[in-house]
Formats: structure tokens, sequence, C-alpha cells
């Protein structure tokens, strides 16, 4: 198909096909005469793709490009593409790592980690993402967050289990990589949402609401 035809099929405008293939995020169309490029099912999926991790998953072109490289990178194992995958996705910490709470929070993280037997890179950015979460969670004084920390990583643990489950079912290297990366990001939005979700249930039953 032309390009034109690709974009009535997908809704993505022609000027934004065309800004995608110069990002790099799209693979170019093959060539044929007259100097002509062609589209197939593969941009179709692939723009779709783009489309959720950008709409939904709230990824900037730069993050959508550097997750997608990870996935697309031939030879990289299933293991190694997914760390990629989540380190690329972990936003950059921007506090200060110096006095007494973090440093309580920091060996907090890392005795969890050890009570739980997770196998994680020293490397992993959410070590310190999550150190810095529990170092501001004590400097306001919210105690009772910080001591539930367990029950956090407990119901964590399940939905990774749950992640990979889904990831394990699908056939082939690249669309494990696939739909790792899209439940990544996009289950984020959804996990996000049914704690909200959750949360307002639970509010319900134990703070019942005035009736009108």
């Amino acid at each position: 198909m032309r390009m034109a035809e690709l974009s009535r099929m997908t809704g993505v405008p022609v000027p934004t096909i065309k800004y995608y293939l110069r990002e790099r995020l799209l693979p170019a169309g093959e060539l044929s005469p007259p100097n002509q490029a062609q589209y197939d099912e593969t941009h179709v999926r692939r723009l779709a793709l783009i489309r959720s991790l950008i709409d939904v998953g709230g990824l900037s072109v730069a993050d959508v490009r550097n997750v997608l490289n990870v996935i697309d990178a031939p030879g990289t194992s299933m293991h190694d593409a997914l760390g990629a995958t989540m380190y690329a996705l972990t936003p950059a910490r921007s506090g200060d790592d110096s006095g007494e709470d973090h440093a309580q929070a920091e060996a907090a993280i890392n005795a969890l980690i050890a009570r739980r037997g997770w196998q994680l890179s020293l490397r992993s950015p959410s070590r310190s993402v999550a150190a810095e979460v529990l170092a501001r969670l004590a400097g306001l004084g919210q105690h009772e967050v910080v001591r539930g920390l367990d029950s956090y990583a407990a119901a964590a643990e399940l939905i990774a289990e749950a992640d990979l489950a889904v990831v394990a079912a699908v056939e082939g290297r690249d669309a494990r990589a696939e739909t790792a990366l899209v439940g990544t990001v996009l289950g984020d939005v959804l996990i996000a949402a049914l704690r909200r979700l959750a949360q307002e249930h639970m509010s319900a039953k134990q703070f019942p609401p005035s009736s009108d």
C-alpha cells in the first residue's frame, strides 16, 4: 500500500508518518517503480504500537525510539531485552541522595530486596527511584506508608508474575519483546487505574459514604 492508504487505514496523518520515518520509529517502506515506497501490515502494526506508547503510555518520541531500538536489536536475550526496556522506561532521579532519610531509605530497599530474594542488577535504576520515594515519604512524616512496604512489594510481585506469564505465553522472541514493552507501558496505566478503582471500593467499605 502507498503512504496515503497507510494513513487512511491507521488514522495517522501523512506528515506524522513522515516524521516517524525521519525519527527512525517506523521502518522505511519497500521501494518500487517509479520510486514509490510501499508499506504493509508490519507498518500498520508498528504505527498502532507507536501511537499507543505515545497517546496512552505518555512516552516522548525519544523514549519510544529508545525502547523500540531495544526490542528490535537482533541477538539480544529475552531477559536482557526486558531489562533494557524497563531501564529505558524508568525516569531519571532528580533528588538529592545525601542525608539521613535517603541513607535509611536506601538501606530499607536493599533489605526488602534481600528479604524477598529478588535477583536484581546493582545497576537497576528502580532501586534509586524506590529509595528516593521512601526518603520523600519519610520526610513528609508518612511512616505508615513506609511500614507497608512489604505489602506493596508482595502485591508488585504478583503483578510481575502475571506480566511474565503473559509474555511467556506468546510465541517468538520479537513478539514476546513487543508484548513485554506494551505490557510494561500500558500496563502501568492499567494498574494505576485498577488501583484507584479498588481504592474507591475499599474506601466505600471502610468509610461508608453519607447517603443523599
